[in-house]
């Protein structure tokens, strides 16, 4: 009996991304026919230079489509089902509950590489918008005298004046939580408040956030 090995899927070809269309796969191979008629004009001058210009225009217009690309995909991905709705897609995202490991989008990088997952891209974005601390160590200047302890009062006007219906972080704790607790134990959350005042550490945990960048409704980018 002759066993037939099973021919692999071809993969696919053509568009990778979301937002690629037929306008942009003209323009990047004009604009590549320009820049190989650009490097291949070397014994006249004054035309090289002519071709350079054109394939320097129709290479900023084609990096202009994909960034305007780019933004009107993100965008209509963040609506695809009703605001109303609490199970769309861009909630899926957010907590982790999508099967699909297709990156949203690509980011170029300061030194010209670009984002291959969703997990890059979006440490990236953190990187830009959120950049660390130098030196994250320590929150006053060294040799300085003690600042005074905070009061109970002071607390209490702080934790009093959390806002409702905010996202809680990672730990899922609200402050409609930390509220409760304080009215509670306020002694011992003055306390604790107080001695990552003296130490001069507040734990790493407490820094922790979930960023979320969606594209909001009538605000268009410049």
């Amino acid at each position: 009996m002759h066993r037939f090995k099973e021919k692999s899927k071809p993969k696919p070809k053509g568009r990778t991304v979301p937002w690629w269309t037929d306008e942009l796969t003209t323009m990047r191979k004009r604009t590549n026919a320009l820049r190989r008629q650009f490097q291949r004009t070397t014994n006249n001058e004054s035309l090289r230079e002519s071709r350079k210009r054109q394939y320097n225009k129709a290479k900023a217009d084609y990096q202009t489509a994909i960034r305007r690309e780019k933004t009107r995909s993100w965008k209509n991905y963040c609506t695809l089902t009703p605001a109303n709705n609490p199970c769309n897609e861009v909630y899926k995202i957010a907590t982790g509950k999508t099967r699909n490991k297709q990156p949203l989008t690509t980011l170029q990088r300061p030194n010209g590489t670009v984002t291959e997952t969703t997990e890059e891209m979006i440490e990236l974005m953190l990187e830009h918008l959120f950049p660390d601390d130098d030196p994250p160590e320590r929150h006053r200047p060294a040799n300085t005298a003690d600042d005074k302890e905070f009061t109970q009062d002071e607390v209490r006007q702080v934790v009093e004046g959390f806002k409702d219906k905010k996202a809680p972080g990672p730990n899922g704790i609200t402050n409609e939580i930390v509220r409760m607790v304080f009215k509670a134990i306020p002694k011992t959350m003055t306390q604790l408040y107080n001695a990552c005042l003296k130490t001069d550490h507040f734990p790493e945990k407490w820094k922790i956030e979930k960023v979320l960048i969606l594209a909001k409704p009538g605000r268009e980018e410049n």
